[in-house]
């Protein structure tokens, strides 16, 4: 009987919930397209300069887009998802 109750009481329970599941993935999809914008512009001849480096998506767009993912998970591990059940009581 004691070793049910036990069980009964013991709950998997995951830390995060599913809405800030959701947030990690999309500020992990933030981050890998703001790599994947940073990929590329090099030369195949290192004699050769490619000013293709420099161009607004890999100094401008990509690093925001790193950025703001970043920023999208910091906001998944801090939020709350039980707040409405916690406002309600």
């Amino acid at each position: 009987m004691g070793e049910q109750k036990r069980k009964e009481t013991l709950k998997n329970d995951f830390i995060f919930g599913a809405k800030n599941y959701k947030f990690m993935l999309i500020g992990l999809g933030c981050i890998a397209l703001g790599f994947a914008l940073m990929a590329g512009g090099g030369s195949d001849d290192p004699n050769v300069f490619n000013p293709e480096i420099f161009n607004w998506r890999r100094i401008r767009l990509a690093p925001t887009l790193v950025l703001l993912g970043f920023g999208i998970q910091v906001y998944a591990i801090l939020l709350n998802p039980n707040k409405d059940a916690d406002s309600k009581k």
